[in-house]
């Protein structure tokens, strides 16, 4: 699998706090090697039948598609509570 970044995604990821983005680097190694791995609790998304979400911090979240042999990432946000 590979990772393929939107515009939309690296916008936001420039945006995000230094310590969140050294958080997505990690996660991302996880999601590339098991998505299935428990610190990222991803999960299909509420609502939309092919957008996934998983965990990048407590407050933090990434937003991607599957298809074929990549991970489409399409946003990173701070997580409403």
């Amino acid at each position: 699998m590979r990772l393929v970044f939107s515009k939309r995604f690296d916008r936001s990821l420039r945006e995000a706090p230094q310590a969140v983005q050294r958080a997505f680097w990690k996660q991302s190694e996880l999601l590339l090697l098991d998505p299935r791995h428990p610190s990222l609790r991803a999960k299909k998304y509420e609502g939309a039948d092919k957008l996934w979400q998983a965990r990048v911090t407590r407050d933090w979240r990434f937003y991607f598609t599957v298809e074929r042999d990549a991970y489409n990432l399409i946003d990173i946000t701070a997580h409403p509570k």
